[in-house]
C-alpha cells in the first residue's frame, strides 16, 4: 500500500482523516507532533506524501516541511491548516509545500488532492528516458533532475513538472489555467494562486535575479512563458 504520513494533533481530525485515506486505499502513518512525524520518517523511509498540520503543540507545520523539504527534495507535501489567510498558504508552498488543503474539507477533495500528488511525483511508473536541453538548462526526463550550467538545481516534484511543461512548450505563452490543468490536473479543486506561488519559487531556484526573471517570464493578465 501507498504510505502517506499524516501530522495532525486533534485526535478527531486524524481520525477522519486516517479513515478516509484507508478507504481510498493508502496506508495512512499517523503523528501528532513534530517529533513524531521525523520518528515516523525514520521508521517508515518509503512514505512518498505528507500532510502536515500547521498549529502543532511543539514546532509549526512550516517548520517540518522546511525540514522534510531539504531532506527530500522529492517528497510530496500538503499542509492541513484552519487558517485562510493568504499569507499562510503562501509561506507555506514558499517553504517547499506542494499543495494545501484548508479546513473543514470533504473526504473527496483530500483524497483527490492526495491521489494527484501522489501521480505528480512518480507513484505512477515514468517511460520517458530522454533529455531536453535549452540554453544552460538540461532537463533528464529519467531521473527528473535539473542542470544549469552543469550544476544541479534541486527541484520539488512540482517544480519538475512546471519545468518539463515550459521546456516542452519554450516560447508559447501559457495562460495560468493551461498551466493549473497540465500540472495539477483538470480534476484539481485548488485556487489559480498556486501557480503564481510555484512560479515564484521556481524563479528564485533558476534565474540569475528573480526579481528580473529573463528565463520564465510574465504575460501580463494572461500568464506565463519560457524562453531566452
Amino acid at each position: 500500500m501507498k504510505k502517506i504520513l499524516v501530522l495532525e494533533d486533534e485526535t478527531s481530525i486524524r481520525s477522519f482523516v486516517v479513515i478516509n485515506l484507508k478507504r481510498a486505499g493508502y496506508d495512512p502513518i499517523e503523528a501528532g507532533t513534530g517529533a513524531e512525524a521525523f520518528e515516523r520518517i525514520k521508521e517508515n523511509p518509503d512514505i512518498k506524501v505528507a500532510l502536515l498540520d500547521i498549529m502543532l503543540p511543539d514546532t509549526d507545520g512550516f517548520e517540518v516541511c522546511r525540514i522534510l523539504r531539504a531532506a527530500d527534495p522529492h517528497m510530496g507535501i500538503i499542509m492541513l491548516t484552519a487558517r485562510t489567510q493568504e499569507m499562510d498558504k503562501v509561506t507555506g508552498l514558499m517553504t517547499g509545500a506542494d499543495d494545501y488543503v484548508t479546513k473543514p474539507f470533504s473526504p473527496a477533495e483530500l483524497t483527490a488532492r492526495v491521489d494527484a500528488l501522489y501521480r505528480r511525483i512518480g507513484g505512477v511508473e515514468q517511460v520517458d528516458t530522454g533529455e531536453i536541453a535549452q540554453g544552460p538548462f538540461k532537463l533528464n526526463t529519467r531521473n527528473r533532475t535539473l542542470e544549469k550550467n552543469g550544476q544541479r538545481i534541486k527541484l520539488t516534484q512540482v517544480e519538475y513538472s512546471i519545468m518539463k511543461m515550459f521546456m516542452d512548450n519554450p516560447g508559447k505563452a501559457l495562460s495560468r489555467e493551461d498551466i493549473l490543468n497540465m500540472v495539477w490536473g483538470r480534476d484539481y479543486f485548488g485556487e489559480l494562486k498556486i501557480v503564481d506561488v510555484n512560479i515564484r519559487r521556481l524563479r528564485i531556484k533558476i534565474e540569475d535575479d528573480s526579481t528580473n526573471p529573463t528565463y520564465i517570464t510574465t504575460v501580463w493578465g494572461y500568464g506565463y512563458k519560457w524562453g531566452f
